[in-house]
């Protein structure tokens, strides 16, 4: 199933410099048109762990494995005007394509999760992204672990502060 991606996911795992480990999960990850203007409106801002991004998205790299969507169906545009009545634009686009084509959706998005819920999109976040590349023996827990805390020291706030306090429920 294809997946679609926020700028919270992208941010979360380029904050540490470890945005290679999405490829890992997906050989695809999309991304709607939306989300790389926040990307680019990130890099304004001083967030220099979007520097060398263009590099990973399709089509500005033949070799990108982030690859750049847009809303098509006149469906599609109408729920993402809808949606933007309570959540960012990036959100918005994302889950409206998600509904449409019936992908997943990442986000750590509190509101967009529950939007993504009561459309009944998939919907997995950090979280969920990192216990997924435990659990396929792509990353060890400890690693994870690590991973999860250097994101919490970059701003990510996270319901847990270890892996295992997911994985012992």
């Amino acid at each position: 199933m294809p997946v679609i991606a926020n700028t919270t996911i992208i941010s979360n795992f380029a904050a540490i410099g470890w945005i290679e480990l999405l490829r890992t999960l997906w050989n695809i990850l999309y991304i709607p048109e939306q989300v790389y203007d926040e990307i680019q409106a990130g890099l304004l801002l001083g967030y220099d762990f979007y520097a060398d991004i263009h590099s990973l998205i399709y089509p500005f790299s033949e070799n990108g494995w982030l690859y750049l969507t847009s809303l098509h169906s006149s469906d599609e545009f109408r729920l993402f005007g809808e949606l933007t009545a309570t959540l960012h634009s990036g959100e918005a686009a994302c889950l409206s394509i998600a509904a449409h084509r019936q992908w997943t959706f990442l986000s750590d998005d509190k509101a967009a999760r529950r939007a993504g819920a009561s459309l009944n999109i998939p919907v997995s976040g950090t979280l969920g992204v990192l216990l997924a590349l435990v659990r396929r023996g792509q990353l060890a827990l400890t690693e994870a672990d690590t991973m999860l805390m250097s994101m919490v020291q970059t701003g990510y706030f996270s319901p847990v502060f270890s892996l295992r306090e997911i994985l012992s429920r």
